[in-house]
């Protein structure tokens, strides 16, 4: 038997303080995030101020060698006044450099965003204008309509709404009936068969061959097993293929065309301009508040009546707040680091587009910057590019690659560009397999395995060969 009893051992971990996982949150967080952090230190520190570029912020160091502590503790807090106000002066002058054409076109943007439409909001306004409905149909239609998934479809049929919310059944298919009618047309199907099926009926189509496929063969129809259900239905191959054709141009998620709740609008962090001939990445501090830390506090802090306790406070929220604007200015520094190096790798997708687009690991970048790759990912998580090809999060920019057979290296975004053009110029009634996908890309002078051409394709939402086969 294992002898028991109390033991001692010693052990090595690493402990995160407090300011080092605020500093690693600031890192991370996107500008929104980050100004909703902002705005909760300036809620809980009182020396926290937002500045405007006129205030004036030269600080006396007081004279009094009682207060040495103290008054190496303001030096050092004016000195990163200094730097602070120095990287706001270049970013704003970086900013300027910007012609008036491409301000007002920032502008005319910014003013041109509105709230969009969510599809709730439009199928409620039809209701608001329907005639002849009685107020529980109306209150049952609401009900339906705020229980619609993003496609625009009831994932729970009514009869179960009615066991579940003490509805009666006849009221809950009133409330659906009157739904079904309403644009855009699908939309309070229980699945897709049934929302196309409204859509076809909709356009007088119930006594289709159309119609009878989705009523009857939809699985079949969707894995273009039309040979099969040419023979079911006893007509020709040709024909399958036709009504499948027409059947596609129907809609399968009629609510894809409204908003979702969550805003897909996001604001650059880095904006690449010309300058000169070359590129450059310019910050976006557009959004981001300049903080700066209270005189006034600073001055309570090196006046000799005060006492030992208020002293104690405002030199523990002044070194707060001095550690919250340097982790933001670091911040900003790795990020425009990191821009830089993403630039110098680029250059081709600068020139030409994503075709170019060379493979790049957060390791080669980390020790360009001369930080660990684990900060580089933090660094990039969540922020935006501005490009003259649009707008990528930076992530986009790191990826893995192939070497081509003259011994350059191909992003994988690249090879994923290929193979999507390859399939859109291929023979309808023929269509590329995929280890006919990778000889014509080994003849191109990119070699891939057939697996990796299947791996990226899935990637990309194709279809195999068998299902982008037409028959017509």
């Amino acid at each position: 038997m294992a002898d028991q009893g109390l033991y001692q051992t010693q052990t090595q971990k690493l402990a995160i303080g407090p300011q080092m996982q605020q500093s690693l949150q600031i890192l991370q967080a996107p500008t929104l995030e980050l100004r909703q952090i902002i705005q909760t230190e300036i809620e809980i520190n009182p020396v926290l101020e937002l500045e405007s570029p006129e205030v004036s912020l030269e600080d006396a160091v007081p004279d009094d060698p009682d207060n040495r502590e103290d008054r190496d503790e303001l030096a050092i807090i004016s000195q990163m006044d200094e730097e602070w106000r120095e990287y706001w002066a270049q970013s704003r002058m970086q900013s300027g450099s910007r012609t008036s054409e491409d301000q007002e076109r920032w502008q005319f943007l910014m003013d041109s965003i509105v709230a969009p439409t969510t599809l709730q909001e439009h199928l409620v306004s039809q209701l608001r204008t329907a005639e002849d409905i009685s107020p529980a149909v109306v209150k049952d239609t609401e009900f339906l309509i705020g229980s619609l998934d993003d496609r625009g479809f009831l994932n729970t049929p009514v009869e179960d709404m009615s066991l579940q919310h003490a509805i009666p059944l006849d009221d809950l298919r009133k409330a659906k009936e009157l739904l079904t009618t309403f644009d855009p047309v699908g939309v309070g199907a229980d699945d897709l068969r049934e929302c196309l099926l409204i859509q076809l009926e909709r356009l007088g189509k119930r006594q289709s061959l159309a119609f009878r496929l989705v009523d009857m063969h939809l699985d079949d129809l969707a894995n273009k097993r039309y040979p099969i259900l040419a023979r079911k239905l006893g007509v020709p191959v040709e024909q399958i293929s036709r009504a499948a054709d027409f059947i596609s141009t129907l809609d399968p998620r009629p609510a894809s065309r409204f908003a979702v709740s969550s805003n897909n609008y996001v604001t650059p962090d880095i904006i690449i301009e010309r300058q000169g001939g070359e590129w450059v990445p310019v910050m976006n501090n557009d959004d981001l508040p300049h903080l700066r830390l209270s005189n006034a506090y600073k001055d309570m802090l090196s006046q000799s009546g005060s006492s030992t306790e208020v002293r104690n406070y405002i030199r523990d929220k002044l070194r707060s707040g001095k550690f919250l604007i340097r982790s933001i200015h670091q911040r900003q520094q790795t990020i425009y680091k990191i821009a830089v190096q993403i630039l110098s790798h680029q250059q081709e997708f600068l020139e030409v587009g994503t075709s170019m687009l060379r493979p790049l690991n957060m390791a080669q970048v980390a020790d360009e910057v001369g930080v660990h790759e684990t900060t580089v990912s933090r660094a990039i998580s969540g922020k935006y590019m501005a490009t003259p090809h649009g707008v990528f999060e930076l992530k986009f920019f790191f990826s893995h690659g192939v070497k081509t057979e003259s011994g350059e290296d191909l992003s994988n975004t690249s090879v994923k560009n290929a193979i999507a053009d390859l399939i859109k110029t291929e023979p309808k009634a023929k269509p590329l397999s995929d280890d006919k996908l990778a000889k014509i890309l080994d003849k191109q002078g990119i070699k891939v395995a057939r697996r990796t051409v299947a791996k990226y394709r899935e990637a990309l939402g194709i279809l195999p060969s068998h299902l982008r086969k037409s028959f017509s």
